[in-house]
């Protein structure tokens, strides 16, 4: 019998102040034994290939499950806990004894937020959840309103990205306890921070996955999977995964008072059926947020607008989608690189132009590169919706092999990139660190036995094969190249003064832009925009007043005089001429200086920066 209070299907509920109850979904077996505490307890079948039993047991006990002719116990698919990593057994741990502070927080909708990607085991030097806690009241200084965490369910290793995760309801035992994590989404929140949790739904790792062992019907034998097996979320027996998912999403939220999702690779989630499973886990973690808002955005290699179409209009409901198409263009232009996947983008300002006005550059065009249509019309779409970046974990590790950004390009590119990632209409994200420029490599790190993470080198091998200039990067290499020494080099280094630091202060200056401006933040009336050539761009953000209205240039080529442009949004409102705003060649900034102007009659946009211009009052 379940429980009269069980919040959740599956896993272990206390059932009195000395007892749990158990569930767990294997229909592939006629019989099911949970041990508790070494205790062996026969369970009790359920309809729909459930197994319930109510054992003797509280917080602190150890327990899993043993089937029949099989002496091994194997940890709960539903497990809160794994102090001893995925192999061992389970935990009871008690997630209502934390003290919550933040009942007056209300959530948070994409709308104006700034998003800023960090991985708990390297964001300090401890790698744990209490440690980045102490680190976030730096990030709302510099003007992050979102924190989207790298996956945090438990996972084979010491040390890892996270996406090969194998318990979702788990929070990784490398990082600290489950009351650590509500710690730190506690501390964010009474900062005014949000937090976002990256969910890993389209694959599970390869080592320490007991899935299969409680029932076969988890894998589908329909799709494949670039990373292992697909998942089943539309074929015989799919009700015990869709179970899972959508209760795990209202686990983390309930729980944890997470404030959205991130969903890993979605076009990997393969399903055929009426409620596709994104549309289904967004609609019941909004319900079980409400009346807090949240935010579910994808990654979505193929871009597909569905995703963040409402459901009336047969969408799935997510409030957003990552541009790729705005990084590969960004990064051809700072770097040259023109191969792989960037081999089909310009870097060139028309392109810009287009992600400000239109959000993805394809949308249905064809793609040379995978020799087939990329994306589907998206011109219904509001700009905030696409999300997009210079460097996140895929890009930093794979198009560089873990050198950042500010390595490979100048540092007057660099900042005025930043400037049109910070200032655009979309909503920006970055990547820690970045808000600092900070140096320290991100590479692909992973802890797993010898043979299996011989194969994993292969694979980065295999993959950075596509591009020529990093073709030999594993060449000679051995495991440690993914190993211990690669995963202590990418924790970073806080040891720095904001108050001096010349990218943290451009960085915060800039989103007090985008924060405090009456037009920009996608508070704007209206955008309009024009290229003066393929290294300018210009942004007209116009306010509804004419004081409010901001002109930012993104100039990659030399000096340039626009007072007498052809090109009308450069006007200036009636009875105001353009003053200066800011400049990312400012020498507070670490730029050579900000080139001269006299308007009306000379009015210059700096070369090799961004620059704002506002509206003055003419003399």
């Amino acid at each position: 019998m379940i429980v009269a209070t069980r919040p959740y299907p599956v896993g272990p509920e206390p059932a009195s102040p000395y007892e749990i109850h158990l569930r767990v979904w294997a229909p592939d077996h006629r019989t099911l034994t949970a041990v508790v505490d070494g205790v062996s307890h026969a369970m009790t079948a359920e309809d729909g290939g459930y197994f319930a039993v109510t054992a003797t047991g509280g917080v602190g006990s150890r327990y899993g499950f043993r089937f029949e002719g099989d002496e091994t116990i194997y940890p709960d698919p539903a497990s809160r806990s794994q102090p001893d990593g995925p192999d061992g057994l389970s935990a009871i741990v008690d997630l209502a004894n934390f003290s919550w502070h933040d009942q007056d927080w209300r959530g948070v909708s994409l709308p104006g937020q700034v998003l800023y990607e960090l991985h708990v085991g390297t964001f300090t030097p401890e790698g744990t959840w209490r440690a980045a806690a102490d680190r976030l009241p730096r990030l709302r200084d510099v003007g992050v309103t979102v924190v989207q965490m790298m996956p945090v369910a438990e996972f084979a290793g010491a040390f890892g990205w996270g996406y090969d995760g194998v318990q979702w309801y788990a929070p990784t035992r490398n990082y600290g306890t489950p009351a650590d994590l509500q710690h730190f989404v506690d501390t964010a929140h009474g900062l005014g921070l949000a937090v976002i949790l990256d969910v890993v739904y389209n694959h599970l790792g390869p080592s320490g996955n007991y899935l299969p062992k409680f029932a076969k019907a988890y894998n589908s034998p329909t799709y494949a999977n670039e990373w292992g097996e697909a998942l089943n979320y539309d074929g015989p027996g799919s009700s015990g995964l869709r179970e899972l998912v959508v209760s795990n999403v209202v686990y983390w939220v309930r729980e944890f008072h997470v404030d959205g999702f991130r969903i890993d690779a979605a076009q990997q989630i393969y399903d055929a059926s009426a409620d596709h499973i994104l549309a289904a886990l967004t609609r019941a973690a909004r319900e079980a947020a409400a009346p807090r808002a949240i935010i579910v955005v994808a990654e979505d290699e193929p871009q597909r607008a569905q995703l963040m179409r409402p459901p009336e209009q047969d969408g799935f409901g997510l409030d957003g989608v990552f541009n790729e198409d705005f990084h590969h263009s960004a990064r051809v232009a700072l770097t040259g690189t023109h191969e792989a996947y960037t081999s089909d983008y310009r870097g060139t300002s028309r392109e810009w132009l287009a992600a400000a006005q239109h959000g993805f550059l394809f949308q249905g065009q064809y793609y040379p590169w995978q020799s087939h249509p990329r994306g589907a019309p998206a011109l219904d779409r509001p700009v905030h919706q696409f999300i997009s970046f210079l460097e996140n974990h895929d890009q930093v590790a794979n198009a560089a092999v873990g050198r950042r950004l500010i390595d490979i390009t100048n540092a007057t590119a660099w900042r005025a990139m930043s400037a049109l990632l910070l200032l655009g209409p979309w909503t920006p994200l970055l990547f820690q660190g970045q808000e600092w420029g900070s140096r320290k490599p991100f590479g692909y790190f992973s802890d797993h036995t010898p043979e299996l993470q011989r194969l994993v080198l292969e694979g980065r091998r295999s993959f950075l094969s596509q591009f020529t200039r990093l073709a030999s990067a594993f060449d000679g290499a051995t495991t440690d190249a993914i190993g211990r020494p690669l995963f202590e080099q990418c924790h970073l280094d806080h040891d720095f003064d904001p108050a001096a630091d010349h990218n943290w202060r451009l960085f915060r200056d800039l989103l007090v832009l985008r924060r405090g401006d009456g037009a920009l933040g996608q508070r704007y009336a209206r955008l309009a925009g024009a290229t003066l050539d393929d290294r300018v761009l210009v942004l007209r953000f116009i306010g509804r007043m004419a004081h409010e209205d901001r002109l930012v240039v993104v100039n990659f080529g030399s000096d340039l005089d626009f007072a007498c442009v052809p090109e009308p949004i450069t006007a200036p409102p009636a009875l105001f001429t353009w003053t200066l705003s800011l400049c990312t060649e400012d020498p507070a900034y670490g730029g050579v200086g900000i080139a001269g102007s006299d308007p009306p009659v000379k009015l210059v946009a700096t070369g090799q920066a961004t620059t704002v211009f506002r509206p003055g009052l003419v003399p």
